[in-house]
Parts: C-alpha cells; sequence; structure tokens
C-alpha cells in the first residue's frame, strides 16, 4: 500500500479524548497493560498528507481575516459525489455550511416540524440524535431494527407506518449508513422507505457522514437519488470529518435541492450567529477532497473490510454468547452481550470494566438503545485489534 496503516500512532498529549479519557465509570486499565483506543468514532490512523499540506500552506499567510469560499470548495464537494456516488445536477447554490452534523439536524428539524413534535428515528440510535433532539424538546419515537435469518438489520416497515399514523409524525431521521448497526441500505429499502414517507407527507434528514466508509464490495446509495420526490422532500447532511478523522477541525455541509427547504434550513443555521466556516477546515475539505483523497480512501477501505472480517470471524470462533452482525459500512462493531451476560451472571457494567482494565477501551451500547451491547471501534492498525481480541480471549470471555 501507498499509504501507511500500520504504524501505532501515539496520540498522547495531543488533545485526544479517545487515548485520554476512559467512558466507563470506575475503570482502570491495570498495571502491565496499555490502553487500545477502541470506543469514540475517530480512526487512529494517519490522514492523507494533502490535508496537513493544505492547511500549513493556507497557514503559512499571517492573515486569517474575514474570507468566503472559493469556488474550489464548491467544485471539490461536487466532484467528490459525483465521483464517489454518481450524483449529476448539483450546484453550489444546493450546498451549505454547517459546523456540525447534529447541528444542520436540527436546522433541518425546526423547519420540517414543531418544537415538541414527534420525529421517527430507528432504533438502535446514534446517540447524538437521542442528546440533540431531547436538548431540543422533540419527542423521540423509535422503530426498531430487526435481524433477519441472516443476522441482518433490516427496517420494519409496518411499525414504523403506523407509529408515524399514530403519533402524526412529519419529521424522520433517517441514518445512512446506520450507526451504530453499519448497515449500508440496498436501493429497494430507500425506495420504500421514501414511499412511506412521500404517502404520510414526512420530511427527511438524512445523516450521511458515514457514507465514504463502506465495506468490502456494498455501495452508497444517497437518499436523495431513489426519485424525485425524495431529492425534494430530503435535507442531506455530510461531512470529510468521519472519512478523513477531522472531527477537531469542524465543518460540515448540507445538501438540499428543494429551495423551499433550503432557504429555510438556511436561516435556522444563521440564527446563533455562530454558524460560521473555519478557514483552515474548509482548505482540509478541498485537500481531502483530491485525488490523493480518493487513492487514500481506497487504501483505508480495504483496511477496515480487513479489520471488521478478522474481528467477526474471531468473536464467532471464540466468544460464544456474544452476537455481532458484519457491518456493510463505518468501523464500528455493536455487540450483543446477552447471552453471554446471562450464561457468565455478569452486568454489562461488569464486562466493559473487564475489557476497560486489560486496556480495551470500549463503549456502553445502552445510550445506543442496545439494552447489552457494546460499541466498538476497529478503525486502528490490525496489529492494535489483534491485540485487544487476544486480551478479550485470554482475560475477559475465556479466562
Amino acid at each position: 500500500m501507498k499509504y501507511d496503516f500500520t504504524s501505532i500512532m501515539d496520540r498522547r498529549g495531543k488533545d485526544s479524548i479517545a487515548v485520554e479519557y476512559i467512558p466507563i465509570p470506575g475503570a482502570q486499565v491495570r498495571e502491565g497493560f496499555d490502553a487500545i483506543p477502541m470506543w469514540v468514532a475517530d480512526m487512529n490512523f494517519p490522514t492523507v498528507p494533502t490535508i496537513p499540506q493544505a492547511i500549513m500552506e493556507r497557514a503559512g499567510h499571517p492573515a486569517y481575516g474575514y474570507f468566503d469560499p472559493p469556488a474550489e470548495y464548491y467544485h471539490s464537494i461536487i466532484q467528490w459525489h459525483e465521483t464517489r456516488n454518481g450524483v449529476t445536477g448539483l450546484s453550489k447554490d444546493c450546498i451549505g455550511y454547517e459546523n456540525g452534523v447534529l447541528g444542520g439536524v436540527i436546522s433541518a428539524l425546526n423547519v420540517m416540524c414543531s418544537k415538541g413534535g414527534s420525529v421517527l428515528l430507528h432504533s438502535p440510535t446514534y446517540i447524538g440524535f437521542t442528546s440533540s433532539l431531547e436538548n431540543n424538546g422533540y419527542r423521540i419515537v423509535l422503530s426498531p431494527l430487526v435481524q433477519d435469518a441472516e443476522g441482518v438489520w433490516r427496517m420494519d416497515f409496518e411499525d414504523m407506518e403506523r407509529k408515524i399514523v399514530e403519533r402524526k409524525i412529519h419529521a424522520a431521521i433517517f441514518c445512512s449508513p446506520h450507526n451504530p448497526c453499519g448497515r449500508v441500505w440496498e436501493r429497494w429499502e430507500i425506495e420504500k422507505a421514501m414511499e412511506l414517507y412521500k404517502k404520510h407527507d414526512v420530511f427527511v434528514v438524512s445523516d450521511e457522514i458515514w457514507s465514504d466508509i463502506i465495506l468490502a464490495d456494498n455501495r452508497h446509495i444517497p437518499t436523495q437519488s431513489v426519485s424525485e420526490d425524495a431529492r425534494n422532500r430530503t435535507a442531506a447532511i455530510y461531512a470529510p470529518s468521519k472519512t478523513f478523522n477531522l472531527a477537531g477541525l469542524v465543518g460540515s455541509y448540507h445538501i438540499i435541492y428543494n429551495k423551499w427547504l433550503r432557504e429555510r434550513v438556511e436561516k435556522e443555521s444563521s440564527l446563533s450567529h455562530y454558524n460560521n466556516m473555519n478557514v483552515l477546515s474548509m482548505h482540509a475539505l478541498i485537500g481531502a477532497y483530491k485525488p490523493e483523497g480518493r487513492a487514500w480512501l481506497e487504501e483505508l477501505r480495504q483496511v477496515l473490510t480487513g479489520n471488521v472480517n478478522y474481528a467477526c470471524e474471531y468473536i464467532q470462533k471464540h466468544f460464544q454468547g456474544i452476537r455481532v452482525s458484519k457491518p456493510q459500512g463505518t468501523y464500528m462493531l455493536f455487540l450483543d452481550c446477552t447471552e453471554w451476560c446471562k450464561a457468565h451472571g455478569k452486568t454489562i457494567d461488569e464486562l466493559l470494566r473487564s475489557g476497560a482494565e486489560v486496556g480495551v477501551i470500549w463503549q456502553d451500547g445502552r445510550p445506543f438503545h442496545g439494552p447489552c451491547h457494546i460499541r466498538m471501534n476497529l478503525a486502528l492498525p490490525l496489529s492494535r485489534v489483534q491485540e485487544a481480541f487476544s486480551r478479550l480471549d485470554k482475560y475477559v470471555f475465556n479466562p
């Protein structure tokens, strides 16, 4: 490979919560073990070199005053979506800046439904949706995903429709690919969901921040691409941050084709007077969306696919009572520990602490609406993944 996905990057002292914080109350890493960060959704790989190059080139000019994004910024986004997902007809007018995906979600919901209104989400659910909707006074209505005979997570369309009708829902959040389950939705699934939303006049916020992290031979289908109606009833939110590990720089964007919807979302986004682009994060996006970024991403996808295959095969062979559906996108596992905890008389809190004590810093799945689940990040060198699973085998699941 051209790019480095094997070196162990030392992030200590570099402001990283992934390595400086343990999200499990009372847990401490025992002497003799180092911490392996496998919780918060950022990556332990150096990003594509064109990003720091773009930042340093701009930072080298000693003036950082008011600015407008150049045509290159919009062109980079348009070309990225055309190259990655075959998107055509995207213009500068349809692209708008958002400080973060969650801020964009709330701005869109403020247009789509009244304060205190009900919003449909699938569960398990990204913790950021839960906190941001609750903080802004929306009522969350969950439609649980169900696993089919092969363990693949599927939408329950009957349950979705029943809740839309009963709760008079006119706004939904669609997570594509899905976090934390890792589903990459097939076209027919998106079409069926969007037909249901059309039938009941439900506007959609589609969080597609994970749309570049597609594993194996799966393919991302943009929600707005499945029909003309979907194109007009959907606000899609994107960012280079998940793809290239840029969350600390801040900077997302929406794509909204519907002029009526777009102008109102932009108004909502402007009300805080803080939703303004950062000049260095803008240049980071331009650096990311270069041809080198596409080449780096293809190598990353291969590495992550290998990590996911290794982890899922290891779990199946060695961790009896732990269930996991192999993700088709993202780099997160969502482990169902129900059977193991029951068989061993352990609580999920005890299991979480046991892993953390041997340096496997994973994440409680309950805030994601997984009652006995653990969320686990595999975006780190394979040697670290192998070490983590070896420790879990020897000290946690099969001591």
